[in-house]
């Protein structure tokens, strides 16, 4: 308002009504975008983009309700966006400036946690204040009113409490916990064996949720769009180099001038990869049994050139367009390749989660310098830990960041 006045903008009462409902509506829808969530309180972007978020979804509503009651003309357009300018700036800078503070104040933990040690310990969990069960002659009785309580007054205010006891007394902790105003937790050595993301039913059985698609269906729709618009414009673009390519290698080694190869794409499920041809043909691997190594003589001139500037890679630009691969992504491996000499999943047992995502013509893994061949184990354990890193922490963003840096690795020492 104070604003408007400077700039001489004046205020109607439709106006005025806009910049007094704006902030009531904007802390409602807020509480309904998560912008209040203890998680946010420690990322001061997510925070601030929450909080902008629901400020921009009040405007839209308030408009929208006076172009309904035709009542909009009455409101002044560049003293709304004005108004609605300074509430994002305000409120961007002022939840920034709260996360930050919270960070540096709680350290990183915002939740009130109890751990109730009953009979087992678990000191691991440093960061939570811990309750012996034993000595505090606590015990998870649903028969007794008075042990109820005590056991009320104990996790009162907590926001969560994790219960450390022995097998036999898992069932009568989680009946008793069910009656307290708190998200409650028993420690099970099931979650990190079999991996456990959740739990859900089947008909009358309780199920434990152990994989699930790592990208909803919105960014799913939303990667393969990006795979799909940049493959296209990408294969157009390079045209010209396919051509050149092509002959160089028709008339060095006669022959098909593309190299096809299983590989094991996403779900495990194996598809044809393409790639110019950069092996003599009477000596190409279909099945990866020997990996190309510095100086090969099966590689000829041309495909030393194509290999070290990455460009045998340019006709996996076909495999994105048909679906089987996708722009960033672990790379596609044989499944008969070694690490030293074993097989790439006994290296680690964790190599099959890195296909609950489509292989990319590149990828985190790539950008960090893991690539050439695997000699060593460890060559295989730090591709694979970057392959997992990129499968639970995908965001758009970061496919654009793994592109835009992999123009600086296109030509490789490891790649030969």
């Amino acid at each position: 308002m104070i604003a408007c006045g400077l700039h001489g903008i004046p205020l109607d009462h439709r106006t005025m009504d806009f910049a007094v409902l704006l902030p009531p509506l904007c802390v409602v829808l807020a509480l309904f975008t998560g912008a209040y969530d203890r998680s946010i309180l420690l990322r001061p972007v997510v925070s601030a983009a929450r909080g902008g978020r629901a400020l921009l979804y009040a405007a839209a509503t308030i408009m929208l309700v006076l172009f309904v009651i035709k009542e909009s003309d009455e409101v002044s357009r560049i003293a709304s966006l004005l108004w609605v300018i300074l509430a994002l700036a305000a409120i961007a800078a002022a939840r920034m400036f709260l996360a930050m503070q919270v960070r540096s104040a709680t350290r990183g933990q915002v939740e009130r946690i109890l751990v109730i040690e009953d009979g087992r310990p678990s000191r691991d969990i440093a960061w939570a204040r811990h309750a012996d069960a034993m000595h505090m002659g606590i015990v998870p009785d649903g028969d007794s009113p008075d042990m109820l309580d005590r056991i009320g007054t104990l996790v009162h205010r907590m926001d969560r409490v994790i219960v450390c006891c022995q097998p036999d007394r898992r069932t009568a902790w989680a009946r008793v916990l069910k009656g307290f105003d708190v998200q409650a937790e028993i420690v099970d050595e099931t979650v990190d064996r079999l991996g456990v993301i959740g739990a859900g039913r089947a008909g009358a059985h309780g199920t434990l949720i152990v994989a699930a698609h790592p990208l909803a269906l919105y960014n799913q729709v939303l990667k393969r769009g990006f795979d799909i618009a940049f493959a296209a414009a990408a294969l157009i673009a390079a045209l010209p180099i396919f051509a050149v390519v092509a002959l160089a290698i028709v008339v060095e080694d006669r022959g098909p001038v593309f190299f096809r190869q299983n590989r094991v794409g996403q779900g495990n499920r194996s598809f044809r990869m393409l790639k110019f041809r950069s092996m003599r043909l009477a000596q190409c691997d279909d099945a990866a049994n020997r990996l190309t190594q510095r100086g090969d003589p099966r590689v000829t001139r041309v495909g030393r050139f194509i290999r070290a500037t990455s460009i045998d890679e340019l006709p996996q630009l076909v495999n994105v367009l048909l679906g089987q691969m996708s722009i960033v992504g672990p790379r596609p491996h044989a499944a008969m390749a070694k690490a030293g000499d074993k097989l790439y999943w006994q290296v680690d047992r964790r190599y099959w989660e890195r296909h609950a995502l489509k292989p990319g013509l590149t990828g985190l893994a790539q950008v960090r310098g893991h690539r050439g061949a695997t000699d060593h184990e460890d060559h295989l354990r730090n591709r694979l830990q970057a392959d997992l890193e990129y499968l639970n922490g995908w965001s758009i963003w970061r496919d654009l960041r793994i592109v835009a840096a992999t123009a600086k690795v296109l030509v490789h020492p490891q790649a030969f």
